[in-house]
């Protein structure tokens, strides 16, 4: 089975969010870094309603925190970057934690913004969730959890079941 490394720093950092919600298995994960990339919480949903979702802008100051996964090449086209046009797929190098060696890696971002926007508790709580399970450091754990957040609406929570249907591949 041919792989690829894959960074994640939203959601996809929980492996019950890789794994269960998206349907990929991981050979590897480990704590990294992309730099150049600054994280940002303001993709709109797929919907309009409920929540921002974790995205990367490029800020040549910046570093973003995340997991490096392992996975099939044919999980690549991971459904979020696929025909709903939610996320692009590019190429980053990432640097794992303890490690000073680099690799080539895929990760996704979107042009979609809205700054008016806020996440949920209940996204961010993945987000950290995922964070603490592959070792990020603490204090970037604790950043994430004074970032402003909002309640998820009904209307989101309602839609949350189709929603999980169309990103599993």
């Amino acid at each position: 089975m041919s792989t690829a490394w894959y960074f994640a720093y939203g959601s996809n950092m929980q492996s019950a969010t890789l794994r269960g919600r998206r349907g990929i298995e991981y050979r590897r994960a480990l704590p990294g870094r992309v730099s150049g990339w600054r994280l940002v919480l303001d993709k709109p949903p797929l919907f309009p309603v409920g929540g921002a979702y974790a995205n990367i802008v490029a800020d040549p100051t910046a570093e973003v925190l995340g997991v490096l996964f392992e996975i099939a090449t044919t999980d690549l086209d991971l459904s979020e970057a696929g025909p709903l046009g939610n996320y692009r797929r590019i190429s980053v190098v990432a640097q794992p934690l303890q490690a000073s060696d680099t690799v080539d890696a895929y990760t996704l971002t979107s042009e979609l913004r809205d700054p008016a926007l806020q996440p949920t508790t209940r996204y961010m709580s993945l987000l950290i969730e995922g964070a603490r399970e592959h070792g990020l450091p603490e204090d970037y754990v604790a950043y994430l959890g004074t970032l402003p957040a909002c309640a998820e609406t009904p209307e989101a929570e309602e839609l949350r079941p189709l929603i999980d249907r169309l990103m599993r591949r």
